[in-house]
C-alpha cells in the first residue's frame, strides 16, 4: 500500500472534503482523489460515497478511517518523543546524587552542550521508561560491569575550619547512613575503623536514610560525616569541606545506569561520557 495514499485518504476522511484534503497536504484535489481511487482499486471497496463535490465514508471507509487516524497519532507521537529525546537529557537518580552533584553541575553541562537541556528527577528505583537515563546507587555485584561509572569509597569529612579530631580523647559524632533500601550493603564504617586503626575511638554514630542529610550536618560543623568520596569531592574542591589523615576505604557500593548501552541518541551518549568524567576526576 502508498503511505501517501493511506495519508490522503486519512485527511479526507477526517476533513470530509478531497479539496481541504489537498490544502493540508500541499496537494490538488485531483491528486488527493488519484491516490484515493488508486487505493480503493487496490483494495477492491469503496471507501467513500461520492455526490457531485460531496463525499461521506462508507461502512469500510469508516473503519479504516479509524485505524489510519489513530495509525498516524502513534506515529506523530512517537517522532516527536525521539525528536524531544535528541535535544533533551532526561535523568533520575538519587536525591543525594542530585543535589551534590548533577544540579551543581548542570550548568556546566549545558554550557558545554548549548543543544542540549538536562532535565532531573529523583527517585529510588529504576525507571524503564525510554529516553529516561536511571543513575542509581547499587551493589557492585549485582551491576552489570559494563553499566558501571563510578566504584564508591568512604572517608570522613568535616566543616572547613574545624579543628581536627583527637579520636581519642573526645567523643566524636559521625554521621552515616542508613538506607531506605535494606538490600544495599552498608557504608562500610567498620572496614574504615580498622584501616584508619579507630576501632576504640568514642564515636557516636547518628544515622540518616540519605548522605545528603549526614553531608548537611558535617557542614554546619556538628559533626563529621561518613559519607561517599564522590559527593563530597565537589565540596572539598570548593573548600567546603575538608578531610583529615584518614584514608578512604573500598565500599560494595557503585553508581551504575543499567542498560548503559542502550541509550543510543547523541545527547545520551554526550551525557553519559560526561557524567562518568566528572564522578570519576
Amino acid at each position: 500500500m502508498s503511505l501517501q495514499a493511506l495519508k490522503a485518504f486519512e485527511s479526507a476522511a477526517r476533513r470530509g472534503s478531497f479539496k481541504l484534503a489537498a490544502e493540508e497536504l500541499s496537494l490538488t484535489p485531483t491528486a488527493i482523489s488519484h491516490h484515493i481511487g488508486n487505493l480503493e482499486s487496490r483494495l477492491n471497496v469503496s471507501l467513500f460515497h461520492r455526490q457531485g463535490r460531496r463525499i461521506s465514508l462508507t461502512g469500510t471507509g469508516v473503519r479504516l478511517a479509524k485505524a489510519t487516524s489513530e495509525g498516524f497519532r502513534k506515529i506523530d507521537s512517537a517522532l516527536e518523543e525521539v525528536m524531544k529525546a535528541g535535544n533533551t537529557v532526561r535523568v533520575t537518580t538519587t536525591s543525594s546524587l542530585a543535589a551534590m552533584v548533577l544540579i551543581p553541575s548542570q550548568h556546566e553541562f549545558e554550557q558545554a552542550n548549548p543543544d542540549i537541556t538536562m532535565e532531573i528527577s529523583t527517585g529510588e528505583s529504576v525507571d524503564s521508561q525510554s529516553y529516561i537515563i536511571p543513575v542509581r546507587l547499587g551493589d557492585t555485584s549485582v551491576a552489570e560491569d559494563s553499566d558501571v561509572i563510578r566504584f564508591e569509597s568512604f572517608n570522613a569529612f568535616g566543616a572547613i575550619g574545624m579543628t581536627p579530631p583527637s579520636w581519642a580523647n573526645e567523643p566524636i559524632t559521625l554521621f552515616s547512613t542508613e538506607w531506605k533500601n535494606k538490600s544495599l550493603p552498608a557504608p562500610p564504617l567498620a572496614a574504615w575503623l580498622e584501616k584508619n586503626g579507630l576501632e576504640g575511638a568514642n564515636i557516636q554514630l547518628k544515622t540518616f536514610d540519605q548522605e545528603l542529610f549526614g553531608i548537611q550536618q558535617a557542614m554546619a560543623g556538628n559533626g563529621l560525616a561518613f559519607c561517599s568520596t564522590t559527593l563530597a569531592q565537589r565540596l572539598l574542591k570548593a573548600d567546603v569541606l575538608q578531610q583529615f589523615e584518614t584514608q578512604s576505604v573500598k565500599s560494595d557500593l557503585c553508581y551504575y545506569v543499567p542498560g548503559k548501552d542502550s541509550f543510543e541518541t547523541r545527547s545520551a551518549a554526550k551525557f553519559l561520557h560526561w557524567i562518568e568524567d566528572i564522578l570519576n576526576q
